[in-house]
């Protein structure tokens, strides 16, 4: 019993000896390495405290690419960031999109979760559609606070293509677009 005393103590000493100092108050521990920060090109170019998702396009993929923003954008805002197209950054490595440059899109508004995307009458018939109405579909579900997308021509649901290219006026999310999305 007394060994045993003896081994147990022993074994408090040695532990409280491990080089950890005791302190009266909690202090900051300072790391030597931040673990997760990014020094590209991109952290430079866009500082911000909220991340808004954007899908562009790469060698007919969609590409999830992130910008860091000040202020989460509403779901408009979002749209017009995603039709203005990628920076020069962005197309220095590669990224277009099948969208910059239209006007078709005429708004957007949320129903119970959906967001219901407005297109103009005159809406262009593009080779690159499915593409385009991905990007639309990818990057609002890509938001915390729409579950899906769906389009509206004149105030009457339209059908567009998913994916696989079959066309649906079904709410549709990201994945309806999943095989399109680089892996």
């Amino acid at each position: 019993m007394r060994s045993r005393f003896l081994l147990v103590t022993l074994g408090v000493l040695a532990l409280g000896g491990c080089g950890v100092p005791n302190d009266r108050d909690p202090r900051p521990i300072e790391p030597s390495v931040t673990i997760g920060s990014y020094e590209g090109p991109m952290a430079a170019a866009s500082p911000g405290a909220f991340v808004e998702r954007l899908f562009l396009v790469r060698d007919n993929q969609l590409v999830p690419v992130d910008r860091r923003v000040e202020a989460v954008p509403p779901p408009r805002r979002h749209l017009e960031d995603l039709v203005t197209g990628p920076t020069p950054q962005e197309r220095g490595a590669g990224l277009d999109s099948a969208l910059a440059g239209t006007s078709y899109i005429t708004g957007v508004r949320l129903v119970n979760g959906t967001a219901v995307v407005g297109l103009a009458v005159d809406n262009p018939i593009r080779n690159d559609e499915t593409l385009a109405y991905g990007q639309i579909v990818c990057t609002l579900a890509a938001r915390a606070d729409i579950v899906a997308v769906q389009f509206a021509q004149a105030g009457r649901t339209m059908e567009v293509p998913r994916g696989d290219g079959a066309l649906t006026s079904e709410p549709l999310t990201e994945a309806d677009y999943e095989s399109l999305i680089a892996g």
